[in-house]
């Protein structure tokens, strides 16, 4: 009888370890987010997923300007229009920056492309943020924002206008 026992403490313990081994290591579920502009109209989803090396974003944007524009990855997830300043300055991953020197919210050498009829189709890779739950996730002090600026270019104060914004936050 005491061998019974043992034995299940023993299996029951085994799988609670299995249980947060594999909760641990469990793959991020992807995360949609509704972009909208300024007039509150949605004007496309951003499907972020765990890439290799950073968080892929697939983008379906329709009813923006044509031309090139600039998106990053802003401090909060918050996204009050018109100008989208509440989103905050790029997104700084912990305070710290990347060893290019730029924010982790910046996403290096993309550009998103919108079309004449005011559509996107791109994916990118932001390759300094996570799905996860340090600092450079995209989750940590509650959420932050995805922010599509007037036209490419430019940071800081000379950044272009904010034309579209969507809260980036943890599924439930």
């Amino acid at each position: 009888m005491r061998a019974l026992v043992c034995a299940a403490l023993f299996m029951s313990a085994a799988g609670a370890v299995l249980v947060q081994e594999s909760r641990a290591n469990a793959v991020p579920k992807p995360v949609t987010v509704e972009i909208k502009n300024a007039q509150g109209q949605v004007v496309g989803t951003a499907v972020l997923t765990p890439a290799p090396k950073g968080v892929k974003i697939t983008l379906d944007i329709k009813n923006l300007p044509p031309g090139e524009h600039s998106l990053h990855i802003h401090q909060f997830a918050k996204c009050e229009p018109p100008d989208f300043k509440s989103a905050g300055p790029h997104f700084a991953g912990g305070g710290e920056h990347t060893h290019e020197g730029m924010p982790a919210g910046d996403i290096p050498d993309f550009s998103l492309v919108v079309g004449a009829d005011g559509t996107a189709h791109a994916s990118t890779i932001a390759p300094n943020v996570t799905l996860g739950t340090d600092d450079h996730s995209v989750f940590s002090s509650g959420g932050t924002a995805i922010v599509i600026h007037a036209v490419a270019g430019g940071t800081g104060a000379g950044a272009p206008p904010r034309i579209a914004c969507g809260i980036i936050s943890k599924p439930e």
